[in-house]
């Protein structure tokens, strides 16, 4: 009988179908997401008996979820493992493997991408001239300001990079290190948080990290980005910030709830995109890939 594999992403596959062709090849049974959109706890208990390994993306694989599954391999396409229990799979004897490099540089574009368009408020006059209107917007330089960059991993590392180039002053926050990584100052957080013209997460899913106390620390007139992990700003307090115009602007590509639908539309100096980091045909396709093998050796 051949394994049977469940694929956790709604988009696996629909770019480039190699990776699914693979799976296919080497003998294993896939089961697709039948939800067009990241599953819920109840509906991964129900989907995984009879099911022998997944390729996850964000659902929450915790030990309720993997003790009621016959899982043997957990393939994470993307970096982060915050959202599998790493202590119950092991517990249970199931393999976990991920993709760490894969997205390293769409996110990193995306990230730049974003910013840039804040602010230089590129996407206002982009909307205001389809509606036939010629508003100049001012904007500002990223020459000279502080950007502070909260996790230093592969991800946050290769941003510094690009901004670099742009003659930022780049800082970092990350508590695995120290003094300077990369020729970039290493703060704390709340140092951090009280220089920056720029706050850009690229951590993992440790919480609420920026509340309503964060916020006080920012400079007035702060720029905000998160491309990492929806959880980690709590909603409620940027948009007391906002509505202050202690935050002038934020772009935000993950959330809490996905697919996200909450008061933050209504910000029109907020920039909303739908959890696309990694979202390339090449990161895509090389991630899938990389999660494919991953599992296919697991096995073996």
């Amino acid at each position: 009988m051949n394994n049977k594999v469940l694929i956790g992403p709604s988009t696996f596959a629909a770019l480039d179908s190699s990776p699914a062709d693979k799976l296919i090849d080497a003998g294993f049974e896939i089961v697709n997401n039948p939800f067009g959109r990241k599953l819920t706890v109840k509906e991964l208990i129900n989907l995984l008996p009879g099911i022998n390994g997944i390729i996850a993306g964000l659902e929450d694989l915790n030990r309720v979820v993997m003790e009621g599954s016959n899982l043997r391999v957990i393939s994470r396409c993307g970096s982060g493992l915050s959202n599998v229990d790493l202590k119950a799979a092991e517990s249970l004897g199931i393999k976990v493997l991920s993709t760490p490099d894969g997205p390293t540089t769409s996110v990193a574009e995306l990230t730049v991408g974003l910013l840039l368009s804040m602010i230089r408020s590129l996407y206002k006059m982009n909307m205001s001239m389809h509606q036939r209107k010629w508003n100049k917007q001012i904007g500002i330089q990223l020459n000279g300001k502080v950007v502070a960059i909260v996790g230093f991993g592969r991800i946050g590392r290769k941003v510094c990079r690009l901004l670099k180039a742009f003659e930022a002053d780049v800082v970092a926050v990350d508590p695995s290190f120290s003094g300077e990584v990369d020729n970039t100052r290493i703060l704390s957080l709340e140092d951090a948080l009280k220089k920056a013209d720029i706050v850009i997460l690229h951590c993992s899913d440790v919480g609420a990290l920026l509340g309503e106390d964060e916020f006080k620390l920012m400079k007035k007139g702060v720029y905000l980005l998160n491309v990492a992990r929806g959880n980690l700003i709590d909603e409620t307090s940027l948009i007391h910030a906002l509505e202050g115009g202690h935050v002038a602007g934020a772009c935000l590509d993950t959330f809490a709830d996905e697919p996200y639908n909450g008061p933050l539309c209504d910000y029109e100096q907020v920039i909303l995109t739908p959890h696309v980091g990694s979202y390339t045909s090449e990161c895509r396709l090389m991630m899938e890939m990389e999660a494919v093998n991953n599992l296919i050796e697991a096995f073996e």
